[in-house]
């Protein structure tokens, strides 16, 4: 194996994909891909000619760190973001359906998870067409992983509301899951926003209350802190621009 790319093994090279579709996880952070993807990931990505990408930027950038050798002009995308028209997502799976392969790529970490590829993972099971999940990193499940949480019953909220007064209610339903159906609340912020999300819970959530912060997984700069809010009152912290994922716990 050559260290900062993805060329692997004769095994990993020589394998046979299927007509699937496959999702495809990208690393959390910048680094190399083999300490994050397996060499299998690769291979396939090598054979596959037809992608559906949340960014058509950082797809293609995403294949030439798998193999510089992948002629990207020889590829076919299909943009599947917030500006996608539901309408057009299913003829996407068009060369699927002719008998390609074809790949899913997300932003970073796994496609269809909290991701805009879940509705074409859907078009795609109405379809019955075969769908191939690969391995690949998760800040959802490596950050409960690190957090020392509730791992038997837990909730992805997404991003919480803007709005002050609607955020104060998301926080009281979180405690009310906390306590009284014992479940891990996770949830995610815009990370400029971070610092002050982590102000705001402070004010707002009970001292006893347990909060993971989970920051860069995967990264250089990976940081995986537990403490209780009463604690983080007390905390020096900078979480700013940074891709971190919060829980709660008791």
């Amino acid at each position: 194996m050559r260290l900062g790319s993805c060329f692997f093994s004769n095994f990993a090279i020589s394998m046979t994909i299927e007509k699937a579709l496959y999702l495809i996880p990208v690393q959390l952070s910048d680094g190399d891909l083999a300490t994050v993807l397996p060499a299998a990931n690769t291979a396939i990505v090598r054979q596959i000619k037809h992608f559906i990408v949340e960014n058509l930027r950082s797809a293609r950038r995403f294949l030439k760190k798998c193999d510089r050798d992948i002629n990207i002009d020889e590829l076919t995308f299909y943009e599947l973001n917030r500006h996608t028209d539901p309408k057009d997502i299913s003829s996407y799976l068009a060369p699927l359906e002719a008998g390609n392969a074809m790949g899913v790529i997300s932003e970073a970490g796994c496609p269809a998870v909290a991701d805009p590829g879940a509705d074409v993972v859907a078009i795609a099971q109405r379809k019955g067409l075969k769908v191939k999940p690969l391995v690949g990193p998760s800040s959802i499940l490596m950050g409960l992983m690190g957090s020392g949480f509730n791992g038997q019953s837990f909730a992805f909220l997404g991003y919480l509301p803007i709005d002050g007064a609607a955020r104060t209610r998301k926080f009281k339903e979180m405690e009310h899951n906390i306590m009284h159906n014992d479940q891990t609340q996770i949830f995610i912020e815009t990370p400029y926003r971070n610092n002050a999300l982590v102000a705001t819970m402070i004010k707002s959530l009970p001292g006893h209350l347990k909060l993971c912060i989970a920051s860069d997984i995967t990264g250089e700069k990976e940081n995986i802190v537990t403490r209780s809010m009463r604690d983080w009152s007390k905390a020096t912290y900078d979480y700013g621009k940074t891709p971190t994922i919060f829980l709660l716990y008791k």
